[in-house]
């Protein structure tokens, strides 16, 4: 969301004086983005909008600590929405420790032309299969740029753990989403004529 500094502290000032106009100008304005990054951490639509609909609240209840310094309007909003729908969700997160001894460098390669055939919608229904433990670590690493010190923190959880889950959920979606890989990990049958 591009706004020119003078909207963005005209919104801010109006959010600030409880001048309606303008928290309908600015909850219009972030509705769909934000609405969107509701959705990739919560199950369903009716939690994306309550995650939305509670983010928004906060948001008018502390606009006055924005500091434009730090960052965007919309990156503010962004972490308000991701910490709420994290909140929302919390309770259903089933985490099971573990102790991670795979190499963080460690990437799972999905080849381009599968990535190519793939639009966003076809990813995120792919990321909403993964477990809601796995996907929101995936979501919050991957999507939105959280260190696993920051994702431990968040969620209560171990840094292993959250290695864990990031590296389990790239295994499940690389088999989500390269057909190939699905038939990588059977044994070759051998053929009658080897014997």
């Amino acid at each position: 969301m591009n706004l020119s500094k003078k909207q963005a502290d005209k919104l801010i000032k109006g959010c600030v004086n409880n001048d309606r106009k303008a928290q309908e100008a600015l909850y219009k304005l972030f509705y769909a983005d934000m609405l969107r990054v509701c959705l990739s951490y919560l199950p369903n639509k009716e939690q994306a909008k309550e995650a939305f609909n509670l983010g928004f609240l906060k948001v008018f209840q502390s606009i006055q600590n924005y500091e434009p310094e730090k960052g965007e309007l919309g990156g503010w909003i962004r972490k308000i929405m991701i910490y709420t729908s994290i909140d929302i969700c919390r309770s259903e997160l089933k985490f099971t420790h573990v102790m991670y001894s795979g190499n963080d460098g460690e990437e799972f390669f999905i080849p381009p032309e599968v990535l190519e055939k793939l639009y966003f919608e076809d990813i995120l229904h792919q990321v909403r299969t993964l477990p809601l433990a796995t996907q929101t670590v995936f979501n919050l690493s991957v999507l939105d740029g959280f260190t696993h010190k920051e994702i431990s923190e968040q969620l209560n959880i171990s840094e292993g753990t959250s290695r864990w889950h990031l590296s389990e959920a790239k295994k499940q979606l690389r088999v989500l989403l390269d057909p190939s890989e699905r038939n990588a990990d059977r044994p070759k049958e051998r053929s009658a004529k080897s014997k």
